[in-house]
Parts: C-alpha cells; structure tokens; sequence
C-alpha cells in the first residue's frame, strides 16, 4: 500500500561545480495509484558552523553568527497536482547550479566543528628548507636537558594540489640519543566566530610512520603522504569561518623526547 520516492543522479561521482547542470530523475513506486498535490524539488546548499563543546558559553556572541550560511537555494515544479499510477513512475529533472548573490560555491567538506554543503584554485609551488636542532625548537621549558641532534630536510611545496601527495625528504645528520619513531602527523584546523571572538580547533586527522627505530645516519628517508580524500578540502577563509591545514614532522627518541616540527600548508584543488 505504501509510496516511495527515491532520488537518482545521473552522475555516478556525483561531483559538480558552480555553473554545471545537476540532472537526474525522480523515481515514485508503489502498488496502488496515489493522489497528490504536485511534486516539486528544491536543491539547497549550506555552511553549517558549530562551537566545540569547550567554546559553548565562552563566545555567547557566536550563536548568531555561527547560524547557517546559505550559498544556494532553488526550486522547480515537476509536476502539477494529479495522480500517479501504480508501478513505477520517473520524473527527469534539471538543474542549473548557481549561487545566491555574491557568495562562493564552496566544495562539500565535512569536519568536526565545519560542515560545508557544496572551487579551482591558482597555485604557486612553494619548497621549504628546514633543519630541526634543540635550538631551533619553540615551548621547550629545559633546553639545557635536551639530547644534541641535527636533523635536515626539505618539504618540495607547502602549497599542495589536493589530490597529489605531500613529499620531500628528511635526513638525521647526527643525534646523541637513540630514535624510536619518525611520523608525519596531519592537522586540520578549523575556525569560527565573529567580530566578538573566535574559536579555533585543531583536530589530528592522519599520522602516518616514515621510519621505524634508530635510523643510519646521513641517509635520505622519502616524506610522502597523500592527503585523506574525507578529511580534507581545499584551504577557505571567509568572514565567519577557517579550514586550514598542517604538517608536523614528530621524531621520538629513546628518551622519551618528542620533537615536532610544524608547517602550515595551503591546499588547492586544481
């Protein structure tokens, strides 16, 4: 006796960009015919921005700001009042995919405390150089205690096309105390707030060993690591709210010393 309504695309990735045409068809099944008063479909899309728990009564400010941005909002009639015939029945529709106003057409990204309901990039490489020394180290209370090492590197571009691989190399030139472990830790930090305030969350969401126990000395390690096509999207910054993304290079030692490394990287979708 029941209805049912299904929607399909026909788009098997089902990915789109500003200024596309979103087609597919509706599809109602049911045994017996049904009366109705018309079928319509609307395609909406939306920035969602929520506070971290540890932020909920710190910014009381941010409830207004931190409301639902809407990017995009259209509806068609497909079909005017009648009824549909028992079986099967398909309704084909179009959609062309423009966004309200002046607002961007963000790509679908799902976090912890940013969520986005559906953007090319430019992109300039950017290679760092780096070399890790007790030195070289910030927030380190006891120096002095700190095992001597040196280790060198190179990150061939911070700025990432997203479905390429982060790479470089690292070499440990010299250290005092034995290695346990080198790890690529990926961070993603997401923002959000208002004139009055913001909060901002850093969340780890890939940690990946690029070598195991105490490494030959002067030997290239390869640095490579693709980016977690669920966890990540291109780099945004807009009024209300941040995705940004970073790399740390963690080395444990015997000691039970952790060095991290830290560098922001900018991802682009190319």
């Amino acid at each position: 006796m029941g209805t049912s309504l299904d929607i399909k695309i026909k788009r098997a990735n089902k990915v789109y960009h500003a200024g596309e045409v979103l087609s597919g068809v509706v599809v109602i099944s049911g045994k017996d015919s049904v009366q109705h008063q018309g079928v319509s479909l609307t395609v909406e899309g939306s920035v969602n921005l929520q506070l971290s728990a540890k932020s909920v009564g710190v910014f009381e400010a941010f409830y207004n700001s931190v409301k639902p941005i809407q990017i995009i909002n259209s509806t068609i009639e497909m079909v005017k009042p009648g009824k549909f015939p028992s079986g099967k029945t398909e309704i084909p529709f179009e959609f062309p995919l423009h966004v309200k106003g002046n607002k961007v057409l963000y790509e679908t990204y799902h976090g912890v405390f940013v969520n986005i309901q559906p953007q090319k990039g430019k992109l300039t490489p950017s290679p760092v150089d780096f070399t890790i020394t007790p030195e070289t180290l910030q927030n380190v209370k006891e120096r002095a205690l700190l095992p001597k090492f040196l280790i060198r590197g190179h990150l061939n571009s911070t700025n990432c096309v997203i479905t390429q691989p982060l790479t470089g190399e690292l070499v440990v030139e010299s250290s005092e105390a034995a290695i346990k472990s080198i790890e690529l830790q990926l961070v993603r930090v997401e923002t959000c707030g208002c004139a009055e305030g913001y909060a901002r969350d850093a969340t780890e969401i890939q940690n990946i060993q690029i070598a195991d126990g105490d490494v030959c000395r002067s030997l290239s390690i390869p640095i490579y690591m693709v980016f977690p096509r669920l966890f990540t999207c291109p780099t945004l910054e807009t009024t209300n709210f941040k995705v940004e993304f970073e790399v740390n290079i963690v080395v444990l030692l015997h000691a039970d010393h952790l060095i991290t490394e830290n560098f922001p990287l900018k991802l682009c979708r190319m």
